[in-house]
């Protein structure tokens, strides 16, 4: 008998079908929110500052250039000293100063406008350079170029030459900062005034030094030349002005595990891994062993696979041996399976027949439409005058009279009426 869904499962399908497609929006269709980032690093105050201003002096030949530009030069210069200075004037630069995104930029230029209003208007004679009256003097957020922190100190290597040109002088030009040297590659020391690890003076005037990388290995060196080490990397001895690398693997320096080897490497050492074979080994392979695995086996001088499948070790019934690397696994036998930890023969199942998941009424419906179907087609036959197929056609409605006389009879034709 063929399986008939539950009464209640079609109308549940379609109520929660009819609840997901009231909820608002496509949700199930939304792409997921992608991953929170960290926010980019805020400015340093004096960046900030140094931008608003140089944005400011960029509106100013703006607004020369927009509202003047040939025609006549003596009405120019009569409107352009008024224009000059003017409040309008500094409304148009200053709506223009700060983009819409910048958020740092439109705080600081609230906190300070009536500084910027000052200066326009009173203090632009006495102090032409904005930045300098600004961002440093008036707000306190920058310092010269050459010096750094709270109280504007120069860097080391001077204020002319900061870290002595090979290098960055951290908090340069603002209040922040700790002032420490960040040196060019090849170029060391407080103020970046010496030749770094690895490199040598190539060249060093009373301004200038040339810092050139010794070769190879060398910590320090007098030339380019392998033979002019002084000092040598880690890793690597002295020897005759040369460096030669360390064999840590046969010095004892290297440190590896009880199952792993050493393997020697241009200024330092690899700890790999012993063969599945070995407990302890002295280098790759099963050939290198110094002692055997359990489930190995010394055969010469290699640690083999022993085959445990040769006795017998599978004491279940209809069980066989299966041989692993090291080891063994008992498996059940072909046509068997394994069920609660024993091995069963496995049932092949009937090959279903074409009417085997059709109900009893079903196939009696199917039986009535193709008798019909005969007994139309002999009907037309016979109708034709043919005697043999007219004899048929009695036949089989004599037939199929007597079937429906049967004891079966009552119950096909109850399945009629009830439409199945």
């Amino acid at each position: 008998m063929a399986s008939r869904p539950r009464k209640g499962l079609v109308p549940a399908v379609f109520w929660g079908l009819s609840l997901l497609l009231s909820l608002p929006g496509p949700i199930w269709l939304q792409p997921s929110p992608p991953p929170q980032s960290s926010p980019p690093p805020q400015p340093h105050p004096c960046h900030t500052c140094r931008g608003l201003v140089d944005s400011f002096n960029k509106g100013l030949e703006r607004t020369i250039r927009d509202n003047f530009g040939g025609g006549n030069t003596a009405w120019e210069e009569e409107k352009l000293s008024k224009y000059k200075d003017s409040e309008t004037r500094l409304v148009e630069v200053l709506e223009g100063v700060c983009s819409k995104s910048d958020f740092e930029c439109h705080r600081l230029l609230e906190l300070s406008e009536e500084l910027v209003e000052n200066w326009w208007f009173h203090k632009q004679q006495e102090a032409p350079d904005l930045f300098q009256w600004l961002c440093s003097d008036s707000l306190k957020l920058c310092c010269p170029s050459g010096t750094f922190g709270p109280s504007c100190l120069p860097c080391p290597g001077g204020t002319e030459r900061p870290c002595g040109g090979y290098g960055q002088c951290e908090g340069e030009g603002t209040r922040g900062g700790s002032g420490r040297c960040d040196c060019q590659a090849g170029y060391g020391g407080e103020a970046c005034g010496q030749c770094g690890l690895g490199y040598f003076e190539a060249e060093r005037n009373a301004s200038h030094l040339v810092c050139s990388a010794c070769f190879g290995p060398c910590a320090r060196c007098s030339g380019p030349e392998e033979s002019n080490c002084l000092q040598c990397m880690k890793g690597w001895a002295l020897h005759h002005l040369k460096c030669v690398d360390i064999d840590e693997c046969g010095t004892e320096r290297a440190s590896c595990g009880a199952d792993q080897f050493c393997v020697n490497t241009e200024g330092s050492y690899e700890c790999r891994d012993c063969a599945k074979a070995c407990l302890g080994c002295m280098g790759a392979g099963p050939g290198r062993c110094k002692k055997c695995s359990p489930g190995y086996q010394q055969v010469g001088s290699k640690c083999l696979d022993v085959d445990e499948c040769e006795t017998e070790v599978c004491p279940g019934e209809n069980e066989q041996c299966q041989n692993t690397e090291g080891g063994y696994c008992c498996i059940c036998a072909e046509g068997y399976k394994q069920m609660e930890g024993i091995c069963v023969k496995e049932q092949i199942p009937e090959s279903a027949g074409f009417f085997s998941e059709m109900t009893e009424d079903e196939l009696v419906v199917l039986q009535q439409m193709f008798f019909g179907v005969i007994i139309c087609a002999l009907a037309t036959l016979a109708a034709k005058g043919d005697l043999v197929f007219t004899a048929i056609f009695i036949g089989a409605v004599a037939a199929m009279t007597g079937y429906w006389l049967s004891e079966r009879s009552d119950r096909v034709l109850e399945g009629f009426i009830k439409g199945r």
